[in-house]
């Protein structure tokens, strides 16, 4: 299956989302932080990249802007993980290099479906 970087600061959100994932089949790497999050993506050139908005030392939108803007990583699809669902933000998301917007809460299901999808437009 798919090598998937998760950067979420709320260790209970990241426990589960990652433990939704490995459930599903996937590899998974953790991130606390925005900083973490594109030394990862960098370090492991995953399939796919979750990150969530507001995280410390880097944001979810800053981290996604660096990420695209490495040769190795411009084609990753990033998802933003998030509680803020104001059009601005999600705006501000795409405008990023974000290729989705998923708003927490959410069932696990629907992350694993949203992310084979995302996977399979990708063709990983």
């Amino acid at each position: 299956m798919a090598k998937i970087v998760i950067a979420e600061d709320e260790r209970d959100i990241r426990d589960l989302i990652a433990f939704t994932l490995r459930f599903a089949g996937h590899e998974v790497v953790t991130a606390s932080n925005g900083e973490e999050a594109v030394e990862l993506a960098e370090k492991e050139k995953p399939d796919i990249i979750l990150l969530d908005v507001r995280m410390p030392r880097m944001t979810g939108y800053d981290a996604c802007r660096v990420i695209k803007e490495k040769p190795a990583l411009v084609d990753t699809p990033v998802v933003f993980l998030s509680a803020k669902g104001q059009e601005t933000e999600i705006e501000t998301g795409l405008e990023a290099g974000a290729e989705e917007y998923l708003l927490k809460p959410f069932a696990p299901d629907e992350l694993t479906a949203r992310i084979k999808e995302i996977l399979a437009r990708f063709g990983k």
